[in-house]
């Protein structure tokens, strides 16, 4: 597994955690809600391209 992959999973979850603390603290909850949410879009998507590697080779360590 690709390590930067999981520094940038970090970087993510730091910043969006640092967001919701701001915004939260202003009195904005709705808007802290929806970067949470975007933030865990992002990683998603950042999984999504690794998690069809994964069965590209099992597919190709089975002959399927």
């Amino acid at each position: 597994m690709d390590i930067d992959l999981i520094f940038q999973i970090a970087g993510v979850g730091i910043i969006v955690a640092v967001m919701n603390q701001l915004l939260a603290r202003s009195g904005r909850d709705e808007q802290a809600m929806m970067t949470t949410i975007a933030g865990l879009v992002i990683v998603l998507l950042m999984l999504v391209g690794k998690i069809g590697e994964l069965f590209t080779a099992v597919k190709t360590v089975f002959g399927l």
